[in-house]
């Protein structure tokens, strides 16, 4: 019995061994398993998974900055910031975007409200970079978001500045308009700590100096709830302000030209003779710059890119126009300064002017019998500068239309200005492959023919005789400032030059320019003040090639779609010129009758406020006067 109880001992210790060796090395393996993975995930992942819970509750937020104010030279504001909402999706927070884009079309679909573009939110998302998915949303669209906020995983709502164009179309093309960066701006160079979705400045000033205006982002850390919504602030970089510019613009005169272009089309440019300063600068039609503050709606680009009237072009620095009649001072000047006349000579005019087998015509078909230099630019007359351009050659006068600036850009402020055309014997060679006729040199001896001009052009032209002979530098920028107004940068005048002329010469043609508005017979009468103070021309361009027969041409001019465009361009006083003014006014007849009148408006309202600020009490540190801070 004994043998039998030791045999079956000895079998169950051996096969308990067995079993217990089993088992230990079944454990051993799990545990091994799981330090194996512990280690895995704290050694090799720990810094990606422990990114993916700090995700989990908290996020980096970029602070937008507040743009600089824009404001006129008198400092009044022109363009300032108002908050907005901006709808944010953060690709990170749910992996199905399509349910919340259904959720959102459904959501706005029940009240009726517009519904947002998707394309943003296809193809290249990044799961912790922020997707801007619709701007500057309504009330309405906000209160929908926060109310539905479980529904919406990924979209909040932040707290944007946007522009606040206050003078609309009046001043849109200098002032320009923001829209979010491109891809193709984030490649260029000086575009340095931009990100997707930031906003700069497309147009004018908000573009010229879009680096100064933009300021500088910061951040700000934020916990957020299982929603994605803010709970507490962590810590923050405050954003910096961008600079503040004031301009040379002043808004009274810039609204005064505004009303007096009407809903003609064309461009009045105000300059300061003394200095360059910009006045004023008006371009009609125009548009409205906050329809861009969203993202321009495609049915408003569509109508903006296919309008006839082009409202999106500046016509006041980039139109090119035949600069007519206002043209024959240079004329006069290059023919005065080569000797070819002297102010008494004089030349007979019956109305026409024979040169080969073509007839040119003056615009007073009777003729003005024997003129002189002054009689001949107070009256305008056309065969008088005929015999000029004969005696002159198309290159002598090209020499003296160049020292007056005309021909290239004059570097405004402003993107997109153009140069204009004053042609020489060369350039028909080269660009048309064609030998200069004489009748060429006709036609451009009183503004036709191939000469074409840029409304900043002709009002520099006048700025230039007014001052006496020095040629600035248009600048439409008076100073930079901080925001808390301390300046930066003050833009000097700068001078591109001084006329080599005379001064016996450009003596000679100013009189006889305020002779065109202040004496009997001169074209630009309409416009003499009782100062008698102005000194100017009146301009007529032709659009259309007028036929040699009489008949034929007066038929034409009827029936013709276009008419000519008025010009006019003056400086005032006479004996210290403080403004020029050049308007140009498309298919509008005669510069006397229709764009001397707007000149008029704009003189008057500068002598006006002059007057008004004479009068003016000093305003004292204490006082009630004192000017408001913008």
């Amino acid at each position: 019995m004994q043998k039998i109880h030791d045999r079956l001992d000895g079998y169950e210790s051996g096969q308990f061994k067995d079993k217990f060796r089993l088992f230990f090395t079944i454990v051993s393996i799990a545990l091994t398993l799981i330090v194996m993975r512990l280690w895995y995930l704290q050694v090799i992942k720990g810094d990606e998974l422990r990114q993916r819970s700090e995700n989990n509750s908290v996020r980096l937020r970029k602070l937008k900055p507040m743009r600089g104010l824009i404001m006129d030279a008198e400092r009044r504001v022109l363009v300032d910031n108002q908050p907005s909402f901006d709808l944010v999706f953060i690709p990170n927070r749910t992996k199905e975007i399509n349910r919340v884009m259904d959720t959102i079309k459904s959501l706005y679909a029940e009240r009726s409200l517009t519904q947002p573009s998707f394309s943003t939110l296809t193809g290249k998302m990044k799961p912790l970079v922020p997707v801007i998915f619709e701007r500057n949303i309504s009330l309405q669209k906000l209160a929908v978001v926060e109310t539905h906020a479980l529904e919406l995983p990924g979209v909040v709502a932040e707290v944007t500045p946007v522009r606040q164009y206050l003078n609309g179309e009046m001043t849109a093309q200098v002032i320009g308009f923001t829209g979010e960066v491109s891809r193709e701006e984030l490649d260029r160079t000086g575009t340095e700590g931009l990100t997707p979705g930031d906003i700069i400045g497309k147009f004018g000033i908000e573009k010229f100096l879009d680096a100064h205006l933009r300021g500088k982002s910061g951040a700000e850390q934020v916990e957020v709830n299982v929603a994605g919504k803010a709970v507490r602030s962590l810590g923050r970089i405050a954003s910096a302000p961008g600079d503040n510019v004031v301009l040379t613009i002043d808004a009274v005169l810039q609204e005064t030209a505004w009303k007096a272009v009407g809903n003609r089309s064309g461009a009045v440019v105000a300059l300061d003779p003394r200095n360059g300063a910009v006045l004023a600068l008006v371009s009609s039609p125009s548009f409205d710059p906050n329809l861009f503050n969203s993202g321009i709606a495609p049915e408003d680009w569509e109508a903006l890119a296919t309008d006839p009237r082009h409202p999106m072009e500046n016509r006041s620095i980039s139109g090119q126009y035949p600069p007519g009649s206002t043209y024959k001072p240079v004329v006069a000047a290059a023919a005065l300064e080569e000797g070819l006349i002297t102010p008494e000579k004089t030349f007979y005019c019956n109305g026409t002017f024979d040169m080969g087998n073509r007839i040119f015509r003056c615009w007073q078909e009777k003729g003005h019998g024997h003129v002189s230099l002054h009689r001949a630019i107070v009256e305008s007359c056309d065969v008088y500068f005929y015999n000029l351009g004969k005696l002159l050659g198309v290159d002598k006068i090209a020499a003296a239309a160049r020292a007056f600036g005309l021909g290239a850009p004059l570097g405004i402020d402003l993107s997109r200005e153009k140069g204009g055309l004053i042609p020489t014997k060369q350039w028909k060679l080269s660009r048309l492959r064609e030998p200069w006729q004489p009748g060429e040199t006709i036609s451009i001896s009183i503004g036709q023919g191939f000469n074409l001009v840029t409304p900043l052009q002709l009002a520099n032209l006048y700025a230039t005789l007014g001052n006496g002979g020095t040629l600035y530098r248009p600048r439409l920028i008076k100073q930079l400032e901080s925001s808390d107004r301390h300046v930066i940068k003050v833009y000097e005048p700068e001078k591109l030059g001084t006329l080599p002329f005379d001064p016996k010469t450009l003596q000679l043609i100013n009189q006889a320019l305020w002779g065109v508005v202040n004496e009997r017979g001169g074209t630009g009468y309409v416009l003499k003040r009782k100062e008698a103070d102005v000194a100017g021309k009146t301009g007529t361009a032709q659009v259309i090639g007028l036929p040699q027969d009489q008949k034929a041409r007066k038929a034409k001019r009827v029936s013709a779609d276009y008419r000519d465009h008025a010009l006019f361009a003056c400086f005032a006083p006479y004996d210290n010129p403080e403004i020029a003014v050049a308007v140009i006014l498309e298919n509008a007849g005669h510069g006397g009758s229709a764009a001397a009148p707007v000149a008029r408006k704009i003189i008057d309202t500068y002598f006006a406020q002059k007057k008004a600020a004479q009068t003016r009490p000093q305003e004292s540190d204490s006082g009630s006067g004192k000017k408001s801070e913008p």
